[in-house]
């Protein structure tokens, strides 16, 4: 099996973390910008998109802060990987952005990026922060 490489991103947002905090860490707040549906049940998390659905586990929860999903297989034991979605306040000027920490194969991690990209980009529209 292929190992899978680390990579993060930054994007700025106009949106405050307390407001954010509920779109990255509720199934109702994901589900408008990060998959077509998402359900949870306690700590597990699926995620619905088109024709195909993963599972992750909350592993990590910090209030206005971050959160942190692990990747599960299909017997649901936990897999290597995980995505982590980081709230940063510049002390000084205020600025908000969400920092992405994924894993992507070491060919399509340009194409990860890409959708993390539309993905903050549909975020921003629900928001209205565009």
């Amino acid at each position: 099996m292929e190992v899978k490489v680390k990579y993060e991103i930054e994007f700025p947002i106009m949106s405050s973390p307390q407001l954010l905090f509920q779109y990255i860490s509720t199934p109702s707040g994901l589900s408008e910008w990060f998959a077509d549906n998402v359900n949870s049940r306690g700590e597990l998390f699926t995620f619905i998109w088109d024709d195909s659905e993963e599972k992750a586990k909350l592993m990590s929860k910090k209030t206005d802060e971050r959160v942190k999903f692990r990747w599960l297989n299909e017997d649901n034991s936990e897999t290597d990987y995980f995505f982590e979605i980081k709230l940063m306040v510049d002390e000084i000027t205020k600025d908000v952005s969400i920092v992405i920490i994924d894993f992507a194969d070491e060919d399509e991690v340009e194409e990860s990026k890409s959708l993390w990209t539309n993905q903050i980009s549909d975020l921003k529209h629900v928001l209205g922060s565009v």
